[in-house]
């Protein structure tokens, strides 16, 4: 047996190695996926007339191909159009996302696409530490109180950041918003503990013509792109266990009443 596939390898990449079977993602008994139509398994349909359908299909969504990989329960806290300003304002609460009996032990947030094209992305400045609710209306403002709000129901809860992937189709004047949410996840990573960023613009394959014409459907990707994008996921969240696993290593505490062990770190 090969231990050292176990451990963190000197000069290893976030995806350098894929884990279909979710490596140490399995720690978590549950995962919380908050975030947009990508996280939803839209797929697009067109009819005759040319005419688009949008239809959230969470059995194809990165999410629930997850769950299946590797027996974990995890819910889908999204929808198709998703805002971080539309999660916070209405959406969550509409849906009963706030419930504590949905407490999770992972979060992964992946929002921004849409908030991109509709409001100031703000800088974590804006986020107001001490009363959340008050943080400034903006993307930043916004997807602060998101992740605050599910601190406070699920405390020692681990906190999975997602960029926005690179793709042939960007515009200047895209790339450079999406170096701002991608600033703005990385200060978050620093402001919060346990709080990690999955850095698929910087690490994830560029969405060129070739991944187009395989793992999109449309204007979203089909059913083996989520899968894909599944099989990323596990693989950078089982990359950075093996590189931090000191913050690992009472995850089977979360969710248990506060019972740790105060000799780790907690």
């Amino acid at each position: 047996m090969d231990i050292t596939k176990y451990y963190a390898i000197e000069g290893e990449k976030p995806l350098d190695v894929i884990k279909p079977d979710g490596g140490m993602t399995a720690i978590f008994r549950t995962i919380a996926c908050i975030g947009d139509s990508l996280a939803s398994g839209e797929l697009e349909s067109t009819r005759e007339d040319g005419d688009k359908g949008y239809h959230d299909y969470y059995e194809y969504s990165w999410g629930q191909y997850i769950a299946r990989a590797i027996g974990v329960k995890v819910y889908n806290f999204s929808k198709g159009g998703m805002t971080a300003a539309a999660y916070w304002e209405r959406f969550a609460a509409e849906r009963d996302f706030w419930n504590p009996e949905l407490a999770s032990q992972a979060y992964i947030m992946a929002l921004g696409v849409n908030d991109l094209k509709r409001m100031e992305i703000g800088t974590a400045g804006d986020i107001d530490m001490e009363a959340p609710e008050n943080s400034k209306p903006t993307f930043a403002g916004y997807y602060g109180r998101i992740l605050m709000k599910y601190r406070e129901i699920s405390p020692k809860s681990r906190f999975f950041l997602v960029t926005i992937p690179r793709s042939v189709t960007d515009t200047e004047e895209r790339i450079e918003k999406v170096k701002k949410h991608t600033a703005v996840l990385y200060d978050m990573a620093e402001m919060f503990e346990f709080t990690y960023v999955l850095d698929l613009n910087r690490y994830a394959p560029c969405y060129d013509e070739k991944f187009r014409e395989t793992f999109f459907l449309g204007g979203h990707m089909n059913a083996s792109g989520y899968w894909f994008t599944a099989q990323m996921f596990m693989s950078y969240i089982d990359y950075i266990i093996r590189n931090h696993p000191e913050d690992f290593s009472q995850v089977g505490f979360i969710g248990k009443g506060g019972v740790h062990n105060a000799h780790v770190k907690w």
